[in-house]
């Protein structure tokens, strides 16, 4: 999925029209993954790894086996424990290069990465964001920030300190569904827009703008 021009312009004047009527500052951000799980793919090869030497454990007449096809030993004698050892260690490190690799590619490693691992990872991500771009940089701590992490089909809505002691965690349900279903749709501008004019009408209510309010924060979406 891919944000348009257009996409850019709705969501813009989305904000615009959210903030005319609120004190707060309403900032959206779109990234096409918040990791690269590269994380995930060393896991896979220490779990490929350790397979290995579960294996062996097993049966260890497989390292014999292995070690007589190398050996130049042609008089029959059984391999030492260093040999045997030796074979195991070569087969751990093949296992760990197999498994790394073989999550090299980033959709593979998407796919195998855990639900609750990319909710933890887009959450952090958009904790970061926030710190940067909107935490306390309000005069009245209003802003909230709208992300949205497109591989991992992930949202977040995180709001300043003054706003969550007012708008309970809860409220901003309808508004993520909209902006979900917005994207699920291929429309994630249009959900993007919708969920912004809903987080408006809150804010509205509890923070109304007041003369000579200044914008703050920029109204434009961004994509990273």
């Amino acid at each position: 999925m891919r944000l348009t021009a257009e996409d850019h312009a709705l969501v813009t004047a989305a904000v615009t029209a959210a903030e005319a009527n609120t004190a707060g500052e309403i900032v959206t951000v779109v990234a096409r993954r918040s990791d690269k799980y590269h994380d995930v793919a060393a896991h896979a090869g220490v779990l490929a790894m350790l397979s290995v030497l579960a294996l062996l454990s097993v049966w260890p007449e497989l390292a014999e086996r292995l070690h007589a096809l190398v050996s130049r030993d042609n008089w029959g004698e059984p391999a030492s424990l260093g040999a045997l050892l030796f074979v195991a260690l070569v087969l751990a490190a093949v296992a760990w290069l197999a498994g790394r690799y073989a999550l090299q590619p980033t959709a593979i490693r998407m796919a195998l990465t855990p639900r609750a691992t990319k909710s933890r990872r887009v959450r952090a991500r958009a904790r970061d964001l926030f710190r940067i771009g909107a935490e306390a940089r309000t005069t009245g701590a209003t802003g909230v920030l709208i992300y949205v992490s497109l591989d991992e089909h992930r949202a977040e809505l995180i709001a300043d300190s003054a706003i969550h002691s007012k708008v309970a965690p809860e409220v901003w349900g309808e508004a993520m569904a909209a902006l979900v279903a917005g994207v699920k749709d291929g429309r994630a501008g249009e959900g993007l827009a919708e969920a912004v004019r809903q987080v408006g009408v809150v804010l509205a209510e509890h923070f109304p703008r007041a003369a000579g309010d200044a914008n703050e924060l920029p109204d434009r979406l961004i994509e990273l």
